[in-house]
């Protein structure tokens, strides 16, 4: 049985109130909790957010508060964004008070099996892939969590029957207490968020949280070829493994041209390599690892073919844009790391023009350094890091300052040729100029729409 809360007359601290805070603060209030809401912006930032949340009778601050008003409350959610040893929380902490992330409220409320990915890179890809593949086997599925939907948003239409799907980051698994999927899925682990979490071995830590809590009956999804991921599997629970190099006593692994899941000794063939629709040797792994969780979860075997086949991939993740004039430009903003952007470079052979750029998250740069050599033709810097790139790839490829990416497309086009890529990969944070990786990946896809207009008018008219 999962601790379950309750929230009738407790006083609840929400911190933040960006999307995830104002899910937490709705839903605390409609279960009767007297919910005040913090935010170190001020009020006219978050005016239309103010209202909303005033209106179901949610008390408000902002600015910033005294670390001493933390602990007049019987609970504290935080969210994502919000450091966890922000002084006002150890000060509730040491004093006793609960001090959460959401994902933690919604496991103990939450009915039927949970499914949580984590990892690096490729959780939202393996997300929603794991999401398709239980839709496709008529398994009532949920998917939320740090996809873009609060995984509290999805308890209400929870049921004993149902099987929901999260992405959970480093930030979210940080402030856990009980929380326990059913299966939880590390996909692998590479520095990221050295900026928030101080160094690797502590970004490491958060993330391998997801099994503190796990029980015998509960599986493990582990990349066996990576060896951060190999030794921080779970305590308890049963473990199971995804291969692209080796066969596996229990999980998933490519031989030859076959996939395979295989547990008990028992191995069946669930998918030719070639039958998969995604681009990269990442997304082999993704799909490896959505494989089986989606079978632990309960999906038969049988089922995993043609949900993959059919599966149409994620936005802003090595997304086709468009060709113009025969070059293809291809989205992935969700690189948001340096090991992401490698990923979205070894899915093409050559012939690249590579934006890179952003808020720089406290990465080396270095290991760009020779597969842009080997394949790219050009980097576009835009953002915040751009010097700093510049400084740590200086010599290895033709680099241009551009500073947005409405320059940097115009720049592309006219240094490309046919059957050259244009690929966003930034392998930064978009934060410096824009509210998310998922704008940036618009504005990439709005300009390249743009650009091809302007292409076909000009054709057609020197045709006239």
């Amino acid at each position: 049985m999962r601790q379950g809360v309750d929230l009738e007359g407790k006083r609840v601290l929400v911190v933040g109130l960006a999307r995830t805070g104002i899910v937490v603060s709705l839903f605390c209030a409609a279960y009767g909790a007297h919910v005040t809401g913090i935010d170190e912006k001020p009020e006219s930032a978050l005016a239309s957010t103010a209202e909303r949340l005033r209106a179901a009778g949610v008390a408000l601050e902002f600015g910033g508060s005294r670390p001493e008003f933390f602990l007049n409350h019987d609970l504290i959610i935080v969210s994502p964004g919000v450091p966890a040893k922000l002084p006002g929380l150890e000060l509730a902490r040491n004093r006793n008070i609960p001090v959460w992330s959401e994902i933690e409220l919604a496991w103990r409320l939450l009915r039927g099996k949970l499914v949580a990915i984590t990892g690096s890179n490729g959780k939202t890809t393996t997300t929603s892939l794991v999401g398709h593949i239980l839709q496709s086997a008529k398994i009532p599925v949920l998917v939320g969590g740090n996809i873009g939907t609060p995984l509290l948003a999805r308890v209400e239409a929870s049921s004993d029957s149902s099987v929901t799907v999260a992405e959970v980051s480093s930030f979210q698994l940080e402030t856990i207490d009980a929380f326990r999927p059913d299966v939880g899925v590390l996909l692998n682990l590479t520095p990221d968020h050295i900026d928030r979490h101080g160094s690797f071995e502590e970004y490491a830590r958060a993330k391998q949280n997801l099994f503190k809590n796990m029980l015998d009956r509960d599986a493990a999804v582990l990349n066996a070829d990576d060896p951060q991921v190999a030794q921080r599997g779970p305590a308890h629970g049963q473990t199971f493994w995804f291969s692209r190099q080796k066969r596996l006593a229990a999980g998933t692994f490519l031989r030859g041209d076959q996939i395979f899941f295989r547990r008990e000794g028992s191995e069946s063939v669930l998918m030719r390599r070639t039958d998969i629709p995604l681009r990269g040797e990442h997304n082999l792994e993704n799909v490896l690892a959505a494989s089986a969780a989606a079978i632990l979860a309960g999906a038969p075997v049988d089922a995993i073919d043609g949900a993959v086949r059919s599966f149409p991939g994620v936005e802003h993740r090595l997304e086709f844009v468009a060709e113009i004039a025969g070059v293809s430009f291809y989205n992935d903003s969700k690189a948001t790391n340096v090991d992401a952007a490698l990923k979205a470079i070894d899915a093409f052979s050559g012939s690249l023009i590579v934006i890179l750029g952003g808020k720089d998250k406290g990465s080396p740069y270095e290991p760009l350094r020779e597969p842009l050599q080997q394949k790219a033709k050009l980097v576009l810097l835009i953002g915040a890091a751009a010097d700093k790139i510049a400084s740590e790839l200086d010599g290895a490829v033709a680099m241009e300052r551009v500073d947005t990416l409405r320059n940097a497309i115009a720049a592309a086009f006219e240094h490309a040729r046919a059957g050259d890529t244009v690929l966003l990969a930034p392998a930064c944070a978009s934060f410096d100029q824009y509210e998310n990786f998922e704008q940036r990946g618009r504005e990439f896809k709005e300009l390249v729409a743009q650009l091809a207009a302007e292409s076909t008018a000009q054709n057609s008219g020197r045709k006239g």
